[in-house]
């Protein structure tokens, strides 16, 4: 099954994380995982937005967002997303460490797709890329930006 935008083979991935460690975790886990993708970085909120909009940069097959970010919260950036009829059609999967019900509810009210707890062990962050790669990227079929 095709999974990725019909004209490219590898997937973009935007990551919007602020914690240095957990941008280097994320990254060590594509590569163990095998996982062929660009990952775009934003540090926050802001910045995902403006990497969103820009015209310039690759339109991501997937938005991994924690939910605590500085400038622009999460749940703001899923709210601004879903606003924008450019934007709307992006998979976003909440990845955050955050286990409280209020946090989950108000994701799935902002339509998230997915929402992810951020496993504490490398070898179980592996293991989530896995699914991750295997689920969005090897049987979704996902929407193209043009």
């Amino acid at each position: 099954m095709i999974s990725v935008s019909e004209n490219k083979s590898i997937p973009d991935i935007l990551l919007v994380e602020d914690n240095p460690g957990d941008v280097r975790l994320t990254q060590e886990a594509l590569r163990d995982a095998k996982f062929d993708a660009r990952l775009h970085i934003a540090l926050d909120g802001i910045e995902a937005l403006n990497f969103l909009k820009d015209g310039e940069s690759p339109c991501p097959d997937l938005i991994l967002l924690d939910l605590n970010l500085p400038r622009k919260d999460g749940f703001d950036v899923m709210e601004e997303i879903r606003n924008d009829p450019d934007l709307t059609h992006l998979p976003i999967l909440v990845l955050t460490s955050s286990t409280a019900k209020e946090d989950i509810l108000s994701s799935y009210e902002r339509y998230v797709n997915a929402y992810l707890t951020k496993p504490d062990d490398p070898g179980s962050f592996v293991e989530l890329v896995q699914i991750v790669e295997e689920f969005w990227i090897g049987n979704v079929r996902l929407p193209s930006c043009s």
